[in-house]
């Protein structure tokens, strides 16, 4: 859905938040706020290119301005955007990248007093950050609107249940032994475990699987396109995950979802309400997201304690 500005006569709104899977989701229901508060608006979306099959899910877009790392200038002429909105971050750097384009509106947050926009607030959930933001300038919206269209791709396994055992980083994938722990007793309890994340966490996912005695025919882990990931998220009956896009995915079609929490607390990025549960162990947390090894607010999580959730979902 790459797009060029012009494409076509309508003024163009841009929005830029050039992050990963899961910051995409949770800015939807700004970028819901947007399209509702600005029909007559073609409003584009600068963000990774290969988060393009997802973007083409959220009905809110019209189109993907590919980026470059932050501080890069965005591929777009200065002065050729109407309203530019700042859904990356609070900082100078993410405010350079979307004051540049020279808009007619500027829509972020306020770097220093006197600026127009809220002060940043570090405390705040991210879904409601932005809503808050766009609400500032008129364009409210529902921090808790995440859904977004069914992929027209077939899940690889639907009906499920999704174990995600991958995680961006060491502090927020959860042990091993316990994700197999939870696989078995799935099973045992009559359900069909598969087990997903990218190519570079498929080691890490057949060792699960091995772990739990299960085929690695079970093992989807860089076996699906993006589309089929959320495909298989979308159909799945489950899904247990740490705080990873996956979960986001769940939130996003109301699946039923466990998400495990480490070094960031479901406060700042849990699941809207739903058939979702949260774990974590806020007394132990240490908050280093680049740590080695798994925050100990997650690696304090049980297996007991993901079946207890599943039992109530």
């Amino acid at each position: 859905m790459n797009a060029g500005i012009d494409a076509d006569s309508r003024p163009v709104a841009l929005a830029f938040r050039a992050l990963q899977l899961g910051d995409l989701l949770v800015a939807v229901p700004a970028l819901k706020a947007l399209r509702a508060s600005m029909p007559d608006h073609r409003l584009l979306l600068a963000t990774s290119a290969w988060l393009a099959p997802v973007v083409d899910l959220v009905d809110a877009v019209d189109g993907l301005i590919p980026t470059g790392a932050l501080g890069e200038p965005l591929p777009v002429e200065p002065g050729s955007v109407d309203i530019a909105v700042n859904l990356h971050g609070g900082g100078p750097e993410s405010a350079a990248v979307v004051d540049a384009l020279g808009a007619r509106l500027v829509v972020r947050h306020a770097l220093r007093p006197g600026e127009p926009g809220p002060a940043w607030m570090e405390e705040l959930h991210e879904r409601a950050r932005w809503v808050r933001l766009t609400a500032a300038f008129g364009m409210p919206g529902d921090p808790d609107d995440v859904s977004v269209a069914r992929p027209e791709v077939a899940s690889p396994a639907p009906g499920s249940a999704v174990l995600h055992v991958g995680a961006a980083f060491p502090s927020r994938a959860w042990q091993v032994d316990r994700f197999a722990a939870v696989a078995a007793a799935l099973e045992a309890a009559g359900r069909r475990v598969v087990f997903s994340g990218s190519a570079a966490e498929r080691p890490r996912a057949l060792e699960v699987a091995a772990l739990a005695r299960l085929p690695e025919s079970r093992v989807l882990a860089g076996e699906t396109s993006l589309l089929g990931f959320v495909a298989l998220i979308a159909e799945a009956s489950l899904v247990v995950t740490a705080d990873t896009g996956a979960g986001h995915l769940a939130s996003a079609y109301g699946v039923p979802s466990v998400v495990l929490f480490g070094p960031v607390p479901p406060e700042r990025w849990g699941p809207p309400p739903g058939p979702h549960v949260a774990l974590t162990h806020a007394e132990v947390r240490d908050g280093d997201a680049f740590a080695d090894r798994p925050d100990p607010a997650l690696a304090a999580v049980t297996v007991d304690e993901v079946l207890a959730a599943v039992a109530r979902l």
